[in-house]
């Protein structure tokens, strides 16, 4: 049996944590700059907000309407749902997390306990524990136990866990859930489904294999149609691989000089390091990708990609961020307002063992460069992300901007939220 996870409406349930006052209330959060919502509190969702809707027209859309509105604010909710992974972590046989507030569960050696009393009770545990709501689902296999965490989190009488543990369940589940909705059924392939006559997944599990490999030819939508028929054929590498890390942001206004290029740049390269190692991974290839702003047709355009190999397999911050800045250096053309960029690492592996060039850094320094990536990361864990940072990573003070906030500029977020639980300064007082 597999178990999925899944915490409820999960960045708005990070910032009610501690904000008790705002439960039962419309809550939204925003997405980078404060552009549109990307996160709503159920109450939010049952006023009409939809996702996607632009911050600056809420106050039109819902006059006399009290929102509460919060920045994106990704310290606070990786630390959050960290905290949840951990009591998981504990309750579970075997676990691997798949998104930021999602996870998989092995519940192999479990057949003799209540699976969906385990459920609840891990309901409440991580509740009490952290805060945070989460709905569970259990099934054969992940996709129907995809299906069953869907059915927790929308009826309340599965007390946020829903078991699928028989035939007739899932049946039952079948017919009621929407072919759009199926794990590993994109938008393009239910849109050519429904043209086929198929509204929900039991539809699309009546009919024949021939038929789904004639009509797709596709691995994934095979592996789907099998497991909505209850066979267990999605393996945890599909899931758990990572090709790629990217890290982008579109910029609070335009940016013309290379020197501000590069801070951002250079920031987005320290991320993807962060992640890197966090993962226990290096990367082999570091690129880049800038572009002006397609929807200002007045000014000139301009867009480039490039991406630099690295000798030596790497996830040091050092290393990343000077190859980011040496492809940036590249691609970069005067002339032009920058909106957008980005760092991309890709031929991601795991950190051990690494074959190192004879004519790359030696021994000696990559365990220097490793002992110090490990001190910085110890540092910003406790103290607060970018405590310390690389110094092509700060911004020049003719951008108005000093050492305390390294990106004040890079992002909007008039509504952020503090960190009480990764920086000292934001700890909470109680009056």
């Amino acid at each position: 049996m597999y178990g999925v996870i899944d915490c409820d409406n999960c960045y708005v349930s990070c910032e009610r944590v501690f904000r008790p006052d705002l439960k039962d209330k419309p809550v939204v959060v925003l997405s980078n700059n404060d552009g549109c919502v990307v996160a709503r509190s159920n109450e939010a969702k049952r006023m009409g907000i939809k996702a996607g809707t632009p911050y600056y027209q809420l106050a039109d859309l819902f006059p006399n309407q009290k929102i509460a509105v919060f920045s994106s604010n990704y310290e606070l909710y990786g630390e959050m749902t960290g905290r949840v992974m951990d009591i998981i972590r504990k309750e579970a046989p075997a676990y691997f997390r798949y998104s930021i507030d999602e996870c998989f569960v092995h519940l192999d050696g479990m057949q003799h306990i209540d699976l969906k009393a385990w459920g609840e009770n891990l309901h409440k545990r991580i509740k009490t524990g952290v805060g945070m709501p989460v709905s569970i689902g259990i099934a054969p296999n992940k996709t129907l136990a995809k299906m069953a965490s869907h059915f927790a989190k929308k009826y309340q009488g599965y007390r946020h866990c829903c078991l699928i543990d028989s035939e007739e369940k899932r049946v039952k589940a079948l017919k009621l859930y929407p072919i759009e909705e199926v794990w590993g059924i994109g938008r393009r392939y239910a849109a050519r489904l429904d043209a086929q006559g198929v509204k929900t997944a039991y539809d699309f599990s009546l009919h024949h294999e021939s038929w789904v490999r004639s009509v797709f030819n596709n691995v994934v939508i095979l592996r789907t149609w099998r497991e909505l028929n209850g066979e267990d054929c999605v393996p945890d590498e599909v899931m758990a691989s990572k090709k790629s890390i990217c890290t982008s942001r579109s910029f609070n206004g335009m940016i013309e000089d290379l020197d501000s290029l590069r801070t951002q740049v250079s920031n987005y390269a320290a991320r993807c390091a962060e992640k890197l190692r966090r993962q226990s991974t290096v990367a082999s290839i570091v690129s880049v990708f800038i572009h002006t702003n397609p929807f200002r047709e007045d000014l000139a355009q301009y867009s480039n990609y490039q991406e630099k190999r690295l000798i030596t397999p790497s996830n040091s911050t050092i290393t990343i961020v000077k190859a980011a800045c040496d492809v940036l250096t590249q691609i970069y053309r005067e002339g032009y307002r920058y909106k957008k960029a980005g760092v991309i690492v890709m031929g991601i592996g795991p950190n051990s063992p690494i074959q190192q060039d004879l004519f790359d850094i030696n021994a000696e320094q990559f365990e220097r460069m490793r002992r110090l990536d490990a001190v910085i990361d110890r540092i910003n864990k406790t103290n607060g992300s970018e405590t310390i940072v690389l110094g092509s990573q700060q911004y020049t003070q003719k951008n108005g901007i000093g050492k305390a906030d390294v990106f004040a500029n890079a992002i909007k977020h008039d509504f952020k939220s503090k960190n009480p639980t990764t920086r000292w300064s934001d700890i909470i007082t109680l009056k």
